[in-house]
């Protein structure tokens, strides 16, 4: 899970980058860094989930 949430995060950022360099328009560009930053946003949700200690762990 905590690969996952790396991996999407390294996934976000590639979208983002390649929108930026080969989308001419600017509403194109920015439909794709808005949906990199969503893949972002779900990465860091995942790795902070897998970082998270279970209930059964505090005791």
């Amino acid at each position: 899970m905590k690969l996952l949430g790396f991996l999407l995060l390294l996934a976000g950022w590639a979208i983002v980058l390649t929108a930026a360099v080969l989308l001419p328009s600017a509403a194109a560009r920015s439909v794709f860094v808005l949906a990199g930053i969503a893949v972002e946003i779900l990465g860091f949700g995942l790795v902070i989930r897998a970082h998270l200690l279970a209930p059964r762990e505090l005791r």
